[in-house]
């Protein structure tokens, strides 16, 4: 009898060592987990802002030395910050019932046979209106955790790439203190001196907000007033322009700038006040989602 000239599976060239055949490295075997991991870097952005005054002329200019992450990495930081903050928003009290939970269907609604229409058990299916629901949503916790020093990496990086969008003007408080009474139109006639178009979202970033400037500026739909404890990532990015004063640059400069090395006494409070910012953020873009 014949025998088959097929080769056998371990014949195969594929287990034959041959000169054709190069070794691997011994780097490419190496699995990626004991690869040693890269250092983060940072850099420092220098950014030079005009100053203008309450009548919109320029009266001088100030810098914003802030920490920023690389290029490479800078969109993953402030992304990963901005999903913390907005899922951590989530109330996650959206509930269903199911068709064991639902009230009633205990009886069978019609004989099994002789009735010529499909079999059912119960009038809570849900393939029936007034039925449960398949795999619908439950209370649960969507909050995530995130490195204290990463988040205020990404606040940074934010700052410094809305510099271009960003002027300081100096404490206009007093000037809205004479007035008899807070007028909304006295605010839009400033704005408009200081170049910023009231149809376009600003972001107004102060140490404290007196209360006329409050009222004054409440019925500006696309106008956010923030402070230290209020100051939050969505803000910054969801606005067209963002307007600094002399104090609050000094802030920036002192709390995200590079000579920032360590924690500071504050540091609990302002990052609750971080934290306040961002619960303020979500009730006016999604209040009314119980997701």
């Amino acid at each position: 009898m014949a025998t088959s000239s097929s080769l056998s599976f371990f014949t195969s060239s594929i287990f034959l060592t041959s000169s054709s055949h190069k070794p691997l490295s011994p780097t490419l075997l190496r699995p990626s987990s004991l690869k040693s991991p890269k250092p983060l870097t940072l850099t420092a952005e220098l950014a030079t802002l005009p100053v203008l005054s309450f009548t919109g002329d320029k009266v001088g200019e100030t810098f914003l030395d802030l920490k920023s992450a690389l290029p490479d990495t800078a969109r993953a930081v402030v992304h990963r910050a901005i999903i913390h903050d907005l899922q951590n928003k989530r109330r996650g009290t959206a509930s269903t019932l199911t068709r064991g939970e639902v009230r009633g269907g205990g009886r069978k609604p019609y004989p099994q046979k002789k009735t010529g229409r499909a079999r059912q058990g119960s009038t809570r299916t849900p393939l029936r209106p007034g039925g449960g629901v398949v795999f619908g949503p439950k209370p649960r916790d969507w909050s995530i955790k995130i490195n204290r020093k990463e988040k205020r990496l990404a606040i940074s990086t934010a700052v410094a790439s809305a510099a271009e969008n960003t002027i300081v003007v100096e404490d206009f408080s007093d000037e809205f203190e004479k007035l008899e009474k807070p007028k909304t139109t006295e605010f839009i006639a400033a704005m408009k001196r200081w170049g910023l178009d009231p149809k376009e979202k600003t972001t107004f970033f102060m140490l404290e907000v007196a209360d006329k400037v409050k009222l004054s500026s409440r019925n500006i739909g696309t106008l956010k007033m923030l402070t230290p404890r209020t100051l939050n990532l969505f803000d910054i990015l969801n606005a067209d322009k963002l307007i600094l004063t002399p104090e609050t640059v000094d802030y920036l400069n002192g709390r995200y700038g590079v000579d920032f090395e360590g924690e500071t006494e504050d540091e609990d409070g302002e990052d609750a006040g971080e934290e306040e910012g961002s619960e303020g953020a979500v009730e006016d873009e999604s209040s009314d989602a119980a997701e």
